[in-house]
């Protein structure tokens, strides 16, 4: 290896204040930041908080402390169903409610692939990668579907916020302790020549533990439960004895089955129109398969202006941070002028910036409106989880441009595709390395 030489550093120091502009760069960076110093202010005069198609929704929601974005946004895309249905102003479901049985069957899981991979060495890649964040808060949208269809949803007034819902390092910090433990004993337990059937009875007492750790964090889920409301009208009901299950196939209905995931994946290794899914990424073992079809990102909008256009919000999920004004809630390729500031140029195109960890799938967020211009999209409306206090009251813009380098995934009902999409995703996918890029979780 060949280290930096003083006569090098010496021609770089003489190169750098060559260039008065240099100096004026380093001055405006020094004082203000990179990001205040190369921040574009034209970008929010072209962009306008205004579409030609726009969906209403209630109160933004708020994820505080916690990564649950992607609950926060497939339960938002729900309760848009609800409040049509109900006539109401304003409406949540319980994100908390919907986190504790992730987290109890990201735990399963966990404790499921660690018998499942008993054979593995400790060392190897697997197991490293199994035991980095066994019950970390992301998750997909397959997994979200998982856990509804297994156990429903509730509103957020049954199953309100806690300390630990929103704020979930420490829950998850000491979850993960016992998981690790719990790891260790299955393998240890497994060379000391216990069947799997041993095992089994360890990790059902394990997971006794989980659910005793999740109710004292997050409350113990309701069984039952009655939902009083009043609608837009003042007209006040009561629904009684609804169990979970009941009140999502009363109140939202969906087909979950027919909502389907979309990703942009424009790497060597993932063929257009064919199905992909991610080895050991799940969270209810015996729910949905995490299943993506690959398209193009032109193809990803048209099926998301088609919902959109027949009144339905869209699931979609992104690299959020890159290029972000916070404050105005703009995600702008134009945002910033990195390259006129720094004095160099940024060549990565959406699939090296994959292939060489620089960008990856990290947000959730509901799309509820488009702006189209001769039929064509140039921003998307953008509904957060980060409170009505960042971007515009809580909205987001997404311009075009933008779209196609960050946007990952839309979720889109069947009913949208063209036969041949729909051929397609009905193909085994090919199932890719849990370390894989499409592995990332929102």
């Amino acid at each position: 290896m060949k280290g930096l030489s003083e006569e090098l550093l010496k021609r770089y120091a003489q190169a750098f204040k060559a260039d008065p502009v240099n100096t004026m760069r380093m001055n405006a960076v020094v004082k203000n930041g990179l990001s205040d110093a190369a921040e574009n202010q034209q970008e929010y005069i072209d962009n306008p908080m205004t579409f030609s198609i726009e969906l209403e929704s209630g109160k933004i929601t708020n994820q505080k402390s916690s990564g649950r974005c992607w609950l926060f946004a497939g339960l938002n895309t729900m309760r848009y169903e609800i409040m049509q249905k109900c006539n109401l102003e304003t409406f949540e479901l319980s994100q908390n409610y919907a986190m504790f049985f992730d987290k109890l069957e990201k735990s399963n899981y966990f404790l499921e692939s660690i018998l499942n991979t008993l054979d593995e060495p400790l060392e190897g890649r697997l197991i490293a990668h199994l035991l980095t964040a066994p019950i970390q808060d992301g998750g997909q949208w397959d997994m979200f579907c998982a856990l509804v269809d297994k156990y429903g949803c509730v509103p957020k007034s049954v199953m309100p916020e806690t300390f630990q819902s929103s704020n979930s390092n420490m829950m998850n910090k000491y979850i993960t302790l016992k998981l690790r433990e719990y790891a260790m004993q299955l393998r240890d337990a497994a060379k000391a020549g216990k069947g799997m059937d041993e095992l089994e009875q360890m990790k059902e007492q394990m997971m006794g533990e989980v659910y005793g750790m999740l109710c004292i964090c997050l409350g113990q889920p309701p069984q039952t439960f009655t939902w009083e409301y009043r609608d837009k009208d003042k007209n006040f009901h009561r629904e009684e004895n609804l169990t979970p299950k009941a009140f999502f196939d009363k109140f939202v209905g969906q087909k979950l089955d027919e909502f389907i995931s979309i990703i942009n994946a424009p790497t060597a290794d993932k063929p257009y129109n064919r199905t992909y899914t991610v080895a050991y990424l799940g969270n209810v073992c015996e729910g949905r398969q995490i299943k993506y079809l690959n398209l193009t990102s032109e193809e990803q909008k048209q099926l998301a202006i088609k919902q959109l256009e027949d009144g339905h919000p869209v699931w979609f999920g992104c690299d959020v941070g890159q290029f972000l004004t916070r404050d105005s809630g703009i995600m702008g390729m134009k945002n910033f002028g990195m390259e006129q500031l720094l004095g160099v140029k940024f060549g990565m195109d959406k699939a090296q910036r994959l292939d060489y960890h620089e960008s990856v799938l990290t947000h959730a967020m509901v799309f509820l409106g488009v702006n189209l211009v001769n039929g064509k999209p140039n921003r998307w409306k953008v509904e957060n989880s980060w409170s009505d206090k960042s971007g515009q009251d809580g909205y987001y813009l997404m311009t075009d441009e933008w779209f196609d380098e960050f946007n990952y995934q839309v979720v889109i009902n069947k009913k949208y595709l063209t036969d041949e999409q729909r051929k397609a995703f009905e193909q085994e996918p090919i199932v890719l390395k849990p370390w894989d890029p499409m592995g990332s979780l929102a």
